[in-house]
């Protein structure tokens, strides 16, 4: 049985931000947006909250994700993993929802998921009827569907989700479970971030054993709309939305958009540039990576006038964006 994720039932912006940010572990936290006029029709039922969300509805195309009933809402890859189990596309939001509305009795439904809609631009006047006190200036998304499963992944960005509508359940793991997640590859995925091709309702322990010692590290909990939770930098997390109609609102904020450099490049460059060597080379490099990128001995450039420390250092934006267009130019070359 996997291990409840750490529960709140009031938190303020300062220990949120001063103690449960920088500690880096998920926090369930309880009836945190149960004020939001959006989770009161949430409560009311389907119905309440479809009509509460059409008064806001300009009519926008927005991104939605449909399967047919067979896949069970588990949206994934085809049986040969040359595509997708589903088809992507545009549709009216009201549109949308009618449908939801119309299949909550099927079983199994078609699988249809309204993803990572801006709220402020597809829906404007959501965002200001329904405030998140704990953060700032952060742009919300919504994600609204019917029973489905989102397999296993990470946001390079911390995340703050709220339950609106529905009941979800999250499965969590940290960051250095990823060897025992089985990730699918970068190239190509179900919806731009690399996931588990763990079944979850089915894992196959011969094809990937090291997933039980994943399920000994995972955490879950299981949200009731006005429910919200804290999702660390990273963390993989795998949702399964168990009602007809289901909306989350989400924010993410503190990732790459706020980094000079996007590290997943450094780590694609990595991956081609090191990983296929002789293993003595490697293990240099793993070396060289320990000292220079994790600062295992400690601050590497204490021994330059700090003038003189360039990369070494703290360097300020217009130096970074120097360093950048000369690695930019040494990485195009023949």
């Amino acid at each position: 049985m996997y291990k409840k994720i750490e529960e709140v039932s009031s938190i303020s912006f300062d220990k949120f931000h001063n103690e449960i940010l920088p500690a880096g572990k998920p926090l369930v936290m309880r009836g945190l947006v149960n004020d939001w006029p959006m989770v009161k029709a949430g409560k009311a039922g389907a119905q309440e909250f479809c009509n509460y969300l059409k008064r806001f509805d300009r009519g926008y195309d927005i991104n939605t994700a449909y399967g047919p009933p067979s896949i069970k809402g588990r949206f994934f890859y085809n049986a040969d993993m040359s595509g997708l189990n589903f088809r992507a596309g545009q549709a009216k939001l009201s549109t949308s929802l009618d449908y939801l509305l119309e299949h909550a009795d099927d079983n199994p439904p078609p699988a249809l998921a309204i993803q990572s809609v801006k709220i402020p631009h597809y829906i404007p006047g959501v965002e200001i009827e329904n405030r998140l006190s704990l953060l700032g200036e952060v742009e919300p998304r919504i994600w609204i569907g019917g029973r489905g499963i989102v397999a296993a992944h990470y946001d390079p960005s911390e995340n703050i989700a709220c339950c609106l509508a529905g009941r979800r359940r999250f499965t969590l793991f940290p960051p250095e479970q990823v060897a025992n997640l089985y990730v699918g590859p970068f190239e190509s995925t179900p919806a731009g971030a690399a996931i588990s091709m763990v079944n979850f309702d089915q894992p196959d322990y011969e094809k990937y054993p090291k997933f039980k010692q994943a399920e000994e590290a995972a955490l879950f909990t299981e949200l009731e709309p006005g429910d919200a939770i804290f999702i660390p930098y990273l963390w993989w997390h795998h949702v399964r939305s168990l009602e007809s109609v289901n909306a989350l609102m989400n924010y993410w904020w503190g990732g790459i958009d706020n980094q000079p450099v996007d590290p997943r490049n450094a780590l694609f460059h990595a991956m081609l540039a090191v990983k296929n060597m002789p293993q003595h080379h490697r293990d240099a490099w793993h070396t060289m990576f320990e000292h220079y990128v994790f600062e295992a001995n400690g601050d590497i450039g204490e021994h330059l006038p700090e003038k003189r420390r360039g990369i070494l250092g703290t360097m300020l934006p217009d130096a970074i964006k120097t360093f950048g267009n000369n690695l930019a130019k040494m990485l195009t070359k023949p």
